[in-house]
Order: structure tokens, then sequence, then C-alpha cells
């Protein structure tokens, strides 16, 4: 049988199969009811706010700009009369006793907040793992328990006759403070005012610069430690510095906090004893109430919206300054 070389016999080549046609993939057609879809989607959401945000502030400024008292409330045949409300307001002696205690309050209750919630940031930073979760956790708690419970609670701490601050005083020697009215005296119910509100705006401050701190360098602090400054010296040049633009954002968070602080003060004191806890919320209130002027206690709103709108805009003006600097 005669052997065939396989090195020499031709192999008959594969045939490849044809390519496929390329087949052109035609887009769904988009109808006009899908392409409003996501609009459909928002809209609930957009319409909720504009109902609950937008059209109280429209309906507070038209009733500043006109007669509305009891009588318009039930008729609702209120009367433009211009600017006349807020020519009340303004010339109204009361009313800037309001505004000069209104920035007091502010001020004070936020230079407090500042300060206590950047040393408690820097505190935490050095904590261990441990402690660091313990100390988180008491920030978040206290954060967020319920604007009137902890107001709530704060009274009966005060309370002159059951209050565990006179208990304690009281223990302590000081017979002076037995049955000590606190909400009776302006100094004092002002004072425990500030102390509410510095103990519920401390820990989201806290949080938010503890949590900014985390993004430093180590390599910063260890450069400025091995050129000799010392702790003051380096927050003053490293720490604040990086920190300036979440510092800013929270010190508006907090004046806006704070100057709008009212279930704190309408629940404690409603703006007693006399006028030494009324800022321009309460005030407003008060007006509407309890003289049913309607008309005034919008026009002061209004006024407590462009404060605070002022605050907003000086802010901004800072941040876009600074961005401008950096660049």
């Amino acid at each position: 049988m005669p052997v065939v070389d396989q090195r020499t016999t031709p192999r008959t080549p594969r045939r490849r199969p044809a390519p496929r046609p390329a087949v052109r993939k035609v887009p769904p057609p988009r109808g006009r009811a899908q392409g409003l879809w996501p609009y459909a989607l928002v809209a609930p959401a957009v319409g909720g706010m504009l109902y609950l945000l937008v059209y109280p502030l429209v309906r507070a400024v038209l009733i500043s700009f006109q007669d509305f008292r009891l009588r318009q409330l039930i008729a609702g045949d209120a009367d433009f009369v211009g600017l006349r409300n807020y020519r009340t307001l303004l010339t109204d002696p009361r009313f800037w006793e309001v505004v000069r205690r209104t920035f007091l309050f502010m001020a004070v209750n936020v230079v407090l907040i500042m300060v206590i919630a950047t040393l408690v940031a820097l505190m935490v930073e050095r904590l261990g793992r441990i402690g660091r979760t313990v100390v988180l956790c008491s920030l978040v708690l206290a954060w967020a328990m319920p604007v009137v419970a902890a107001t709530t609670v704060f009274q009966w701490l005060f309370h002159s006759e059951f209050g565990i601050v006179n208990w304690s005083l009281t223990s302590l020697g000081l017979d002076s403070f037995e049955r000590y009215p606190w909400f009776a005296n302006g100094t004092a119910a002002f004072a425990i005012l500030v102390t509410l509100i510095v103990w519920q705006s401390v820990p989201f401050a806290a949080i938010t610069l503890y949590s900014a701190l985390t993004t430093v360098s180590p390599e910063l602090y260890e450069s400025a430690r091995l050129d000799g400054a010392g702790a003051a010296r380096i927050f003053r040049s490293v720490t604040f510095p990086m920190l300036r633009p979440i510092f800013l954002l929270v010190l508006s968070l907090e004046v806006i906090w704070t100057f709008k602080a009212f279930v704190q003060i309408w629940v404690m004191t409603r703006g007693g004893p006399g006028d030494a806890t009324t800022i321009l919320p309460v005030y407003a209130v008060q007006t509407a109430l309890s003289s049913q002027r309607y008309d005034l206690g919008s026009a002061a709103s209004m006024v407590t919206v462009v404060l605070m709108s002022g605050v907003l805009v000086l802010y901004f003006r800072q941040m876009l300054r600074q961005e401008d600097e950096t660049r």
C-alpha cells in the first residue's frame, strides 16, 4: 500500500461563513408622553414645595400691604394700604428694641456655638476609637431629640418647685435658690434659652467640623510641629485656613437657625417675662395674635426674611471672594 506524504498532500481550504449583514438598530420612537414622564415624576415634589414654601411667603407679602385684621380674615375683603404697615412698624420703639435684642441673642448664641463646637471637634479628632464613637453617638442622640421635647425637659430642670437645678443648688448650701423662679427673671430666662439653643445646635456644628478636620492631611500638622509651631499656631495657620469654607457655612447656618428660634421661646416663655426674651419671630406672632393685627405681623415677618436674606448674601459674597482668591 503506498504511503501518502501528509506534508505534500494539498488540503482543501475551509470555507469561511459569509458575514452577516449589519443590522441597524433603530431607537424606539420617543413619544410626547415619554418625554414628559421625568417631569411628571418630580412634579409632586415641586408642587408640594411651592405650596408649602412659596405660597405662604407670597401670601404673607400680600397681607403686609393690606389692612388685614380679624374682620378681613373672616370676610376676606382686605384693602391695600401700601407701605402703611411698614411705616407703623418702623416707627414703633418697641420694634427696634426687639431688633436689638434679636441681634444680641443671635450673637451670643452663635459665638458660643462656634467656640464649643470647634473645641468638641478638635477633642473628638484626638480621641481613640472607642471614645470617638461614644462622643459622636452622644452628639447624634442630642441632635435627634425633638425641639419641643428638649424645651419641655429644660422647663422641668428649672422648675421653681420641682426642678433639679434648684434642688442641686439648695443641696450645695445656696439657700437663696430654694423655689427660685427662673422664668420670672428676664436675665435668667434669657440665659436658659441661650443654654438650650446652644445645647441643641452644638452637635450639628461639631459633627460637621469634625468631618472637615478628617480631610486635613496629617503631613501638614507634622511639618508645622517640626517648624516649632504650638497648638494655637497650628490651628491658626493650618487648621482654620483649611476649614474656612466649612466654618463659614456652619456659621451661616447657625445664624439662620438662631435667628428663627421661635419654638423654644414660645413654648418656654412666650417672650416673657415682659419682653426679655422677645425676638423678631416671637414679636411677629405676638402682634398677629394678641391684637389681631395680621398685617403688622406679616410686615414683621417680612423684615425678618429680609434680614436673614442679608446674612445669606453676605455669606455667598464671601464664598465667591474666596473662590476668586484661590484661582
